[in-house]
């Protein structure tokens, strides 16, 4: 595995550490909101190997190694502690990195995630798994199809669904296979119960790939977390922008005046 994973130091402020999803990328995942974050906390920005710049790994990912990576590169950036914001896969890395790290991490947001993949996430990353050896734009298509709220989708006119699948078959990131494999092995449920930082956990109600039931259980297995429901499939930076960055603001704010950020 690389060493050090390609990342983006932005603003200024209070530490605020960004794990992004498999198949994913801070960029991807994160872009809408960045500006936004940036204007208000010093954001570290870390791509998985095979995402972004970072090279792609030559063996199967860790959640351990890239939770510990991802703090090591928050401190070297300058951060003693600092909140973590986890997408989809990146809720794993959060947690675990809250888990192994106490010390560094004041507080969570989880959004998209799961504790551990059920039937049908298993069933995803196993198709997703077979389209990333073949036909890149198939692949798009059912991501599209399985992440995309039903809302947000139906309402695309048919050149503008082609040209989001077309996107997508491009921004596809090398390193995918590992980052699938991870998904498949993520199981943080033991260590729920032991998180002690504020954590808000942002649901997305109309998501095929990590479905609001998976954001309960997160919820519910960690002490005093908040739960938030918002209706928006995966894809939440696009389909639900606005409301997503007002809720992550307004967690982290309320934990600066609680001086836990």
């Amino acid at each position: 595995m690389t060493n050090h994973f390609a990342h983006v130091v932005r603003g200024s402020g209070p530490g605020l550490l960004l794990a992004h999803g498999g198949g994913g990328s801070v960029e991807g995942n994160f872009g809408s909101i960045l500006d936004d974050l940036a204007r208000t906390h010093t954001v570290v920005g870390p791509d998985y190997p095979g995402s972004g710049a970072t090279p792609r790994s030559t063996e199967p990912l860790d959640l351990d190694t890239v939770a510990d990576e991802l703090v090591s590169i928050a401190v070297d950036a300058g951060l003693e502690r600092f909140a973590i914001l986890g997408y989809s896969l990146g809720t794993g890395v959060a947690v675990r990195a809250a888990t192994r790290h106490p010390d560094r991490v004041t507080g969570l947001i989880l959004t998209a995630g799961f504790t551990k993949p059920d039937n049908r996430l298993l069933l995803a990353v196993d198709i997703w798994r077979e389209l990333l050896g073949g036909d890149r734009k198939l692949l798009a298509k059912f991501l599209t199809f399985a992440a995309t709220g039903e809302k947000h989708l139906n309402a695309l006119l048919s050149s503008e669904l082609e040209a989001a699948i077309e996107g997508l078959a491009e921004f596809i990131p090398e390193g995918s296979p590992e980052h699938v494999g991870l998904v498949a092995n993520v199981d943080t449920r033991a260590e729920l119960a032991g998180i002690s930082v504020p954590t808000l956990v942002v649901a997305t109600t109309l998501d095929g790939l990590a479905p609001p039931a998976h954001s309960r259980e997160l919820a519910a297995g960690i002490p005093g977390a908040e739960l938030v429901e918002i209706e928006a499939g995966h894809g939440i930076g696009v389909e639900a922008r606005d409301e997503w960055l007002g809720v992550i603001q307004k967690f982290l704010s309320a934990s600066v005046r609680e001086g836990t950020n």
